[in-house]
């Protein structure tokens, strides 16, 4: 039964609360002894609270998962876990997450609580009403980099904030657009907003939302090398494998993937490459001033 509380807290999926490094990267404090431990401490409480949030949507949605081909697999769907287990474990991961995020800064907790409501409220209602369950999941990406600017007691750029907004967008479009062609006429039966979704529709936000997300994002490293005057054009180069990468991640949609986010990044090599070549020219703009 360990084995499937694991599985079922979802740790590959931790992967998007790295998020939380963003804004202290960005500010250039992400070096220092306090920050940095904020900064862990507020990963490891987003591990948590989202992890049980995972639960609670899996006890929500057991039914429905019973007649998906891959979500039946989850713990609770089989029945690895008993449900009055599952109802407390997740109960207790988020208490824990909350108290963890309150004891960096209230604020931050406060941030992190306004996630667990609206990812809980997602699970309840959103996720039945469609753009809504679009922007809902993408609000989930921006409150993860709000809550690490709160938490390291850093400004965040409104520019930073509309990038991260677009991008997260773009991220969660794709994935139902992937869902949307895998399961064709059946996709109804696994999320209900996918009956009023069109391959058309979506590929039109996909397009918006990373168009968007490239505009912001080039605007935000014109303006971060003005506010800290670097000699250096290293924000700007960034734009380059920040581009790639949009790029191929479109590429990776239109072939039919995209609904397992976590698993294109663990597996496709390019992305991988960009994504460290990005880290690479975005720190010289941090680091070399």
């Amino acid at each position: 039964m360990i084995r499937a509380i694991v599985e079922e807290a979802r740790p590959k999926q931790w992967a998007k609360n790295v998020l939380v490094f963003a804004a202290p990267a960005a500010a250039h404090v992400i070096h220092h002894g306090d920050e940095v431990t904020r900064s862990l401490l507020l990963f490891l409480a987003f591990c948590l609270v989202s992890s049980g949030t995972y639960y609670w949507n899996d006890l929500l949605d057991v039914e429905v998962d019973r007649l998906h081909p891959t979500k039946r697999l989850r713990p609770i769907a089989r029945r690895a876990i008993p449900t009055a287990a599952a109802r407390f474990i997740g109960t207790a991961l988020i208490v824990v997450g909350l108290g963890l995020a309150t004891a960096v800064r209230w604020q931050a907790g406060a941030v992190v609580a306004g996630y667990v409501l609206l990812t809980l409220s997602y699970s309840v209602v959103w996720k039945h009403v469609a753009v809504i369950d679009l922007v809902a999941v993408a609000g989930g990406f921006v409150l993860r980099a709000i809550a690490g600017a709160v938490a390291a007691d850093v400004p965040m750029s409104t520019w930073f904030l509309l990038c991260t907004s677009f991008a997260s967008l773009f991220i969660v479009t794709g994935k139902r657009y992937a869902e949307l062609r895998e399961l064709g006429e059946d996709a109804a039966l696994s999320r209900a907003t996918l009956e009023a979704y069109s391959l058309t529709f979506l590929r039109s936000v996909l397009n918006i939302s990373v168009g968007a997300a490239l505009v912001t994002y080039c605007i935000w490293a014109f303006d971060t090398t003005q506010s800290t005057h670097s000699p250096y054009p290293f924000y700007e180069l960034s734009i380059v494998p920040m581009l790639c990468a949009l790029l191929r991640y479109t590429l990776v949609i239109e072939q039919g993937h995209g609904a397992a986010p976590e698993d294109i990044f663990a597996a496709d090599r390019t992305l991988q490459v960009l994504g460290v070549l990005w880290v690479m020219v975005f720190g010289l703009g941090v680091y070399l001033r």
